[in-house]
């Protein structure tokens, strides 16, 4: 069954190519994600959670099954197409000659302008207003290079944000954000799913974040994944081995 919007992951599988092996790490998955969801993804290191997020925005190819955006195949989106609907912010740093942050946010907003990529008013403000809600309006013409982790961090945030997506992909965006950004964030990114009602996926290792602020956790361990709404996570065998019985 196909859904109108949202991701709909079908008997698929995800894995990877290094030295020249196929290494699978998630086998048969079936998941819905709809618009208003704020999904946690908690696993250990290695257990395909960036792998999972690579592969629904094409960054890494599909070993089997089929994944469906919005109603459409993924494999039938052209990429600006594909631009317009799923944005992905990763945990590797962009480099580039004298790219300041407004560059590196003004980046989300090129699906929409045209073939000379000119910024129109309509795209400068959409721009201001990201940097507004990462709180990184102050920082706009500094270098990507002399940005802390945690502002640029935020600037990549931000680009997400631009990009206009009803589909929002964060591999451990809190990595190098300090205590409160880290709450601001998840806040912003719950926000975002249920007043915009956006779908919003995220790996992190702050369970407790996922806890608070997420209403539903996706549970990646032994190459299976697992949906469930949050407040069944208390308990859960594999979120107390995650939690180490803390939570």
């Amino acid at each position: 069954m196909v859904m109108a919007a949202g991701i709909q992951i079908n008997e698929a599988s995800f894995g990877y190519t290094k030295n020249n092996r196929l290494i699978k790490v998630l086998q048969n998955i079936n998941l819905a994600c709809s618009p208003g969801d704020f999904i946690g993804i908690a696993g250990v290191n290695g257990s395909g959670k960036s792998t999972l997020l690579k592969s629904l925005c094409g960054l890494l190819p599909l070993l089997e099954g089929n994944i469906v955006i919005n109603g459409i195949p993924l494999s039938q989106i052209t990429n600006n197409d594909l631009a317009k609907q799923i944005s992905i912010v990763l945990t590797e740093k962009i480099s580039g000659f004298n790219l300041t942050a407004f560059d590196a946010i003004a980046a989300g907003q090129l699906p929409y302008t045209n073939i000379f990529n000119r910024l129109e008013p309509a795209h400068l403000e959409v721009i201001q207003r990201a940097a507004e809600l990462c709180g990184i309006k102050d920082h706009l013409h500094k270098p990507l290079s002399e940005l802390s982790d945690g502002l640029f961090q935020k600037t990549m945030i931000a680009k997400s944000i631009a990009q206009q997506t009803s589909i929002l992909l964060l591999d451990e965006p809190t990595a190098f954000l300090d205590y409160a950004s880290k709450h601001e964030l998840f806040k912003l990114l719950g926000n975002l799913s249920s007043q915009n009602q956006k779908c919003v996926l995220v790996s992190s290792h702050d369970l407790d974040l996922i806890l608070k602020y997420c209403n539903k956790v996706l549970l990646v361990k032994d190459s299976s994944a697992e949906l469930l709404y949050t407040q069944s996570a208390y308990g859960h065998k594999i979120f107390t081995e995650l939690s180490g019985g803390y939570l």
